[in-house]
């Protein structure tokens, strides 16, 4: 039993050394492609365990996720005012044909990543230039990346790779246009602000102007008003004056001189000089009124 034990160990090592030449597994994550000779013998999709003859296949995995090409720097593109924009974006891929993958760009990812910027820049190119600065800030951006996402994989479909997006994650302006760009609008609104000034200082006197109208006009009413109710009551006040004295003048003779002294003497440090004789002094010397009876 222990002379058979050594036998039924190498038999063992021999049975694991075919089985590692002539099976293999495939992820669910990755394409399978078997080469016999050098040639592409059969593309494997499905995850699983599978065989292939020894010494003459060997297999090569691919990628099927969804992969992301990010450009590390600015690209610079010129719209059509002749400006001058840099653009930051990414592009969203992942093969869809690993034969043709292989065929096309040796299944080396770097080549295949250099073909597909080289197309989106293509396309980017060609569609900034055709539109205006603010056509690619915030107008037509969603529309160049869907125009975009189309070219990009029509291409892309040669070499076996799907392009699912193309999205631009910034549009800037070089710091002289932007610059330049920013003493325009800083001109522009400063124009608009004194336009809106103007506008607002000729309505503004417009208003004084119509305010002080209407003052006048107030002002001016109210007198004549005014007038009109005082001539009416004066003329009132004057004609019970006279009925009240024309039916004893010597009364309102004395009311009068009173009146005129209370006027005079109001102020003790007036002096007045006045002859004792003179008639203002006559019912201070006789209440009669200088009259006898």
């Amino acid at each position: 039993m222990r002379d058979k034990l050594p036998i039924f160990a190498g038999a063992l090592l021999l049975l694991a050394a075919v089985a590692s030449m002539t099976l293999f597994t495939v992820d669910q994550r990755q394409f399978a492609v078997v080469f016999q000779l050098g040639e592409v013998k059969e593309v494997i999709d499905k995850p699983g365990l599978n065989f292939k003859w020894p010494m003459i296949q060997n297999v090569r995995y691919f990628d099927r996720r969804i992969l992301t090409m990010d450009t590390p720097e600015p690209e610079r593109f010129i719209t059509a005012e002749k400006k001058n924009v840099l653009v930051d974006h990414f592009v969203k891929w992942r093969i869809v044909d690993p034969q043709l993958y292989y065929v096309s760009v040796a299944g080396d990812e770097a080549r295949a990543r250099t073909r597909l910027l080289q197309t989106v820049n293509a396309g980017l190119r060609e569609e900034f230039g055709r539109r205006t600065v603010h056509d690619v800030v915030s107008g037509a951006r969603d529309k160049i990346m869907e125009d975009m996402r189309t070219r990009a994989d029509l291409d892309a479909r040669k070499i076996g790779v799907q392009i699912l997006d193309v999205r631009l994650k910034r549009v800037d302006l070089p710091l002289e246009v932007s610059e330049s760009v920013y003493r325009r609008m800083e001109a522009e609104r400063k124009r608009v602000a004194n336009e809106l000034r103007s506008e607002g200082g000729a309505i503004a006197e417009k208003i004084r102007a119509d305010a002080d109208r209407q003052r006048e006009v107030i002002v001016a009413e109210a007198y004549r008003e005014a007038q009109q109710i005082k001539g009416v009551g004066d003329a009132k006040a004057t004609a019970t004056y006279a009925q009240a004295y024309g039916q004893s003048p010597e009364f309102y003779s004395f009311y009068r001189s009173l009146e005129a002294y209370r006027e005079s003497f109001a102020n003790k440090s007036d002096v007045m000089v006045v002859d004792p004789s003179s008639e203002f002094f006559r019912f201070m010397k006789d209440s009669g009124g200088g009259k006898k009876n």
